[in-house]
């Protein structure tokens, strides 16, 4: 079997390796790698940066999905490095946010007095981060409706096995009824932002 060589961010993996992180939820991960970026950042990119990184994780089966949820999210778990992994550390790839040239434009009309509309720019932000919240649950809602898919593929299969996967059968198929009540209540969110 030939090694597939496996490009991570340096940052993110010293986090991993810290023991508080052996399992966390994306909102944990995010948050400690924010922590270690200069000012200037976007939570939002640094949100959907962080998340894309452990969904290449799951797939090269580096961290696995725990059973358990969190209030404020699906929990991973840290597993070991599958032997067909090298590991290639490269410094971060994170997207920055545009503030810099917004703040660049600012200072070119410095002389003259901008009215910004705080309703209106709270509007544009909340729109943001509501449309991020409604691209992450989406995947989330994917990956746990595939799973449901592949317990009932496994129980027509393999009939014997059923007994010892229901109950985590049961647990995917609650968590994708939540999670599109979540993706309901966002969308709904987003409609009544539309109308302010």
């Amino acid at each position: 079997m030939r090694d597939d060589s496996f490009e991570f961010d340096r940052q993110l993996y010293r986090l991993l390796c810290q023991e508080q992180h052996q399992e966390f939820t994306t909102r944990q991960l995010r948050d400690a790698y924010a922590a270690t970026l200069e000012p200037g950042y976007e939570l939002g990119a640094v949100r959907i940066y962080v998340y894309e990184q452990i969904r290449r994780l799951i797939r090269a089966g580096w961290i696995s999905k725990s059973a358990g949820l969190r209030k404020r999210g699906q929990v991973f778990r840290l597993l070991e490095k599958p032997a067909r992994i090298t590991l290639v550390l490269v410094d971060s790839r994170c997207p920055q946010s545009a503030e810099s040239a917004t703040e660049l434009t600012a200072h070119s009309h410095s002389t003259q007095d901008v009215f910004v509309d705080p309703v209106a720019s709270a509007s544009t932000a909340d729109h943001g981060r509501i449309e991020e919240m409604l691209k992450e649950t989406r995947l989330d809602l994917l990956s746990s409706m595939g799973e449901t898919e592949r317990y009932k593929q496994l129980f027509e299969e393999m009939p014997h096995l059923k007994n010892r996967l229901e109950g985590a059968y049961h647990e995917v198929r609650d968590r994708s009824s939540r999670l599109l009540g979540h993706l309901r209540a966002l969308e709904t969110t987003l409609k009544a932002i539309a109308i302010v």
